[in-house]
């Protein structure tokens, strides 16, 4: 396979190597950089040194929509430019999810939904290990929860909106009331997804959901108990299993579907 696997976060990117398709060796983490030409270059110098001089055949991965302006075209470009071969780029959310359903809590189940609290809200549907065919993306945070104020549930449970409301980040936050309240918002945002996408199984990750202190899973399923009403009984609700590297394992399963 000789592939090179990425996840470019927010605040983090992960990049490692795999030459069989199956495992991958030891990522190189390290701090998302603000600038594009930055981001590009310590990429690039990190995906050669986790190849050590061997083959590159393909590189694949997830990148967040909110860094660098937009510049998933422009990143795949330099990319197959520099290395000469084709290079695959997703939503970072959906490659996530992606491992999830394949490799961890959603494995078994054949629709998965994936959302993940933490600096954002995101998330994407997962049919029969695949990514669910879609015109864009999926943007499960941007659903609507406030009628009168337009606020997205990504406003409104978002580690940045916590931060911009209480001036702290979301770590130092131990009153269990704030986090009672997002399990409350949570469990109408997930009452919306249930209900569109109508999956097996909803995995939930994210700093803000595998993170302590965190929204309490517990009390999310409590008041989704109390909301959904129209089905029978709920999908299984689970927490994301492998925490860091989620989309290192996605970037593995998007590769051998597309390659």
């Amino acid at each position: 396979m000789n592939s090179i696997l990425f996840d470019i976060g927010a605040t983090k990117t992960r990049v490692a190597y795999s030459s069989d398709g199956e495992i991958f060796e030891k990522p190189k983490v390290f701090e998302t950089p603000k600038s594009y030409e930055e981001g590009r270059d310590i990429f690039i110098k990190s995906a050669k040194e986790c190849a050590n001089g061997r083959e590159i055949k393909s590189i694949a991965g997830g990148m967040s929509r909110s860094i660098w302006d937009g510049a998933e075209e422009r990143f795949k470009n330099d990319l197959e430019k520099n290395f000469g071969v084709l290079a695959l780029i997703e939503n970072d959310a959906a490659i996530v999810g992606l491992g999830e359903a394949n490799w961890g809590a959603g494995r078994g189940f054949k629709i998965v939904a994936y959302i993940t609290v933490s600096t954002g809200v995101g998330g994407v549907r997962i049919v029969d290990g695949k990514i669910d065919e879609h015109s864009i993306g999926f943007e499960p945070g941007k659903q609507v929860i406030d009628i009168e104020t337009k606020k997205t549930l990504e406003d409104m449970i978002s580690g940045k909106a916590l931060q911009r409301k209480t001036g702290k980040n979301p770590k130092e936050i131990t009153d269990p009331a704030v986090w009672i309240e997002h399990a409350k918002i949570l469990a109408i945002g997930l009452n919306n997804i249930i209900v569109e996408w109508s999956p097996n199984c909803v995995v939930l990750g994210g700093s803000m959901i595998t993170g302590d202190p965190a929204i309490p899973l517990d009390k999310t399923e409590e008041y989704l108990k109390e909301i959904l009403k129209i089905f029978p009984k709920l999908p299984a609700i689970k927490k994301a299993e492998l925490g860091d590297f989620g989309g290192l394992y996605g970037a593995l399963a998007y590769i051998k579907e597309r390659v």
